[in-house]
Parts: structure tokens; C-alpha cells; sequence
């Protein structure tokens, strides 16, 4: 699992993907999600606006799994 820090209350999931490198631009975001599942604390969502906080829990098969902190 692959610690991903952040320097704000909260990151949205958009933001997250270019973070963790899984996506080169923000614009992809949207596209990912599209072909891709990413679970989040155990559940999927597709929304790239969806707001990550400290210790969330993030998997994306093929991947990786991710901790926001």
C-alpha cells in the first residue's frame, strides 16, 4: 500500500489520480473512471469530484492500493 500525502483537508478523487501518478493530467480523470474501477474505503465510485480525506482507503485494480494521509 503506497501512502499518498496531502497538504489540505481534502483532495478530490481527480486530483488524487495525477497525485498517485496513475494518470498524467487532470483531464484523463474522467476518462479513467470510465474504463476503470477504483473502490474507495471498499466501495466503488466513478465521481472524480469525490472528496478524499486523511486515511481513506483507496484500490484500483491493475494498479495499486493507496492511503491518503
Amino acid at each position: 500500500m503506497k501512502d499518498i500525502k496531502i497538504d489540505k483537508d481534502y483532495i478530490t478523487l481527480g486530483q488524487f489520480l495525477k497525485l498517485a501518478e496513475v494518470i498524467q493530467s487532470g483531464g484523463m480523470a474522467k476518462w479513467f473512471l470510465a474504463e476503470y474501477a477504483v473502490f474507495i474505503n471498499g466501495e466503488q465510485d466513478q465521481r472524480r469530484g469525490r472528496k478524499l480525506y486523511p486515511w481513506d482507503k483507496i484500490e484500483i485494480p491493475d494498479f495499486g492500493s493507496y492511503i491518503v494521509m
